[in-house]
């Protein structure tokens, strides 16, 4: 059925979505917090910062008012997970409608989760699904086959955001393992800036793999402890979208941790983007969390230190290859 939905956030991903909700028939308004750049937006029908060469089509509404949002039946969140608990307070009281997460990662100052974060501030009976995995808006703007997970403690909750954006090119599994859907959504980002520092630093498919494999060990060992389930991290949500971002050369972290491993300094890289790079805030939060529930996470360990303790990539590539000799296991 036709449904009345708001999308908040204008970037890459939010516009892509927004253009694949409309294309479905729906009733789709596209939410910018910039007045300025939303008046481009609607001039130009093109997101030239976050999804350029792409027409947003005259089906999706652009808007930076509030009644649209108001109205919303469905109320999808494409917010950085940085700037999400910000832009909720400010939109408090304005959304009514059921909730749609589109963001990952882990808030630095509270460790919540986004979902965790949507409760807390507009009430923990609000309707919430979160729909994550391998998703590169360059990809599914284009039509190209892709498949993701609606993830809500409610299995009808979950059936009904499945039916409103399967369409032929992008498929939609649903799941009620949410911490594990978030989790993962979150830590793929760091272990993708790994594979990053590693295609910088001119390594090979060897070394990508163990970041990979290994990366999904921490991934798993933090999830488990937090409640989530295992098999959650074999899905889409887990390895499917660990091994686009790690793959993809239009992942953002990726590309970022190319830059690191080249010797760039990440004050410098991130003056030459407009676009957030999740996985350097994400970093952060998933270190301070291992510290906290005292699970051991060595990759993630690393990638802390190398951006916020100015390590060199090549002390800790040399530091993870020196640890002590074990059994695999999770």
């Amino acid at each position: 059925m036709k449904k009345n939905i708001a999308v908040i956030g204008d970037g890459g991903w939010g516009t892509t979505i927004a253009i694949l909700l409309a294309g479905k028939g729906h009733e789709v308004t596209l939410w910018g917090a910039f007045p300025d750049y939303i008046e481009v937006l609607k001039k130009e029908r093109v997101n030239k910062k976050f999804l350029p060469d792409i027409k947003i089509p005259r089906e999706v509404n652009i808007t930076s008012g509030l009644a649209p949002v108001k109205e919303a039946e469905i109320v999808c969140i494409a917010v950085p997970s940085k700037y999400l608990r910000k832009e909720l307070k400010g939109l408090k009281g304005n959304i009514k409608g059921e909730i749609v997460s589109l963001t990952k990662g882990i808030e630095e100052e509270t460790l919540l989760r986004p979902s965790e974060i949507i409760k807390e501030i507009l009430g923990a009976a609000q309707k919430i699904t979160v729909l994550s995995g391998p998703s590169i808006s360059y990809e599914v703007v284009r039509k190209m086959p892709t498949t993701v997970i609606a993830a809500s403690e409610n299995e009808k909750t979950a059936k009904g955001v499945q039916d409103i954006f399967a369409t032929p090119y992008f498929r939609v599994y649903t799941s009620e393992d949410v911490t594990g859907v978030e989790l993962g959504g979150a830590l793929k980002n760091i272990i993708a800036i790994a594979a990053g520092i590693s295609d910088g630093m001119g390594f090979g498919i060897n070394t990508k793999s163990a970041i990979l494999t290994r990366g999904l060990a921490e991934t798993i060992r933090l999830g488990l402890k937090l409640g989530a389930k295992k098999e959650t991290f074999f899905g889409l949500s887990g390895l499917g979208d660990l091994a686009t971002t790690c793959m993809s050369a239009h992942s953002r972290n990726r590309r970022f941790g190319e830059e690191i491993g080249k010797g760039k300094r990440l004050e410098d890289i991130l003056k030459s983007t407009q676009m957030v790079v999740e996985g350097i805030t994400t970093a952060k939060s998933a270190y301070s969390l291992s510290k906290k529930v005292s699970v051991e996470m060595p990759i993630i360990e690393k990638i802390y230190e190398v951006l916020y303790e100015e390590k060199n990539s090549r002390v800790a590539v040399k530091e993870l290859m020196g640890r002590a000799q074990k059994t695999e296991k999770v």
